[in-house]
């Protein structure tokens, strides 16, 4: 079972407004203060924090209580005393059922710290870090700048329903790196969902799988799965996912 946060600021666009015209500078630099915020207070717990739109924040939170989250947001509140910033505490089997859950509880309850009534058995992280294989050498060399950002985007959009179709949640990290929370996805699974979107775009991706008990821990065996595959390349072995874990 995985825990998911959704941090959101409320009646976003309404505040935007009384801001004035001369306002997007001031709303960009706000919005990543605020992310780089929200990501230093969860990963001192050992949470992770993705974006999804800027006025809205998805955080991976196994082993954050409730009052640590009240803990958490009263610490950004007071940084940001203009915003209204809300959390919702969801959980499930999955991602996306956690998400939902986390979802349905903020429209069914009013408060700032909102707790599915989901109970957390069985706890723990599993997160897939996805890159371009040979980005610089047969992407970045051939196309323009603003090219590649298409592309990159493109293969997010792909990535992102690929994964939601089997209940997970991808997120873009910048350059060609992708984090998916993923539990209840095995290996093959993984493996057969990257080789058709690599079809589909005619580009080669590899896959590091960490699995632990939270989620900074699995980010980071995801990541030494990912670099495990280039060191097993450069021994001339071949591995599109490679999986750790430390449970």
């Amino acid at each position: 079972m995985i825990q998911v946060t959704l941090i959101r600021i409320e009646g976003y666009g309404p505040w935007t407004l009384t801001l004035g015209s001369d306002r997007e500078h001031a709303l960009q630099m706000l919005q990543a203060k605020l992310y780089s915020d929200i990501q230093m207070q969860f990963s001192k717990s050992n949470g992770l924090a993705f974006f999804n739109r800027f006025d809205e924040i998805f955080a991976i939170t196994n082993g954050i209580s409730i009052e640590q989250h009240r803990e958490i947001l009263d610490t950004i509140r007071s940084s940001y005393d203009e915003l209204d910033i809300t959390m919702a505490i969801g959980r499930g089997k999955t991602p996306y059922q956690a998400h939902l859950d986390a979802y349905n509880a903020r429209n069914n309850s009013n408060g700032k710290v909102i707790e599915s009534s989901s109970k957390f058995e069985d706890g723990y992280v599993q997160i897939m870090h996805v890159d371009v294989d040979h980005f610089t050498s047969k992407i970045s060399s051939r196309l323009s700048p603003y090219e590649i950002s298409a592309l990159i985007f493109d293969l997010y959009a792909k990535l992102a329903y690929a994964f939601m179709d089997h209940q997970a949640l991808t997120f873009f990290l910048g350059g060609d790196n992708f984090m998916i929370p993923s539990n209840g996805i095995s290996k093959d699974e993984a493996l057969m969902i990257i080789d058709k979107v690599s079809k589909e775009l005619n580009i080669e991706l590899k896959c590091g799988i960490g699995k632990a008990k939270t989620a900074r821990e699995a980010a980071s065996m995801a990541t030494n799965a990912l670099d495990t595959i280039r060191d097993m390349r450069d021994e001339g072995r071949i591995e599109k996912v490679y999986e750790l874990s430390c449970l």
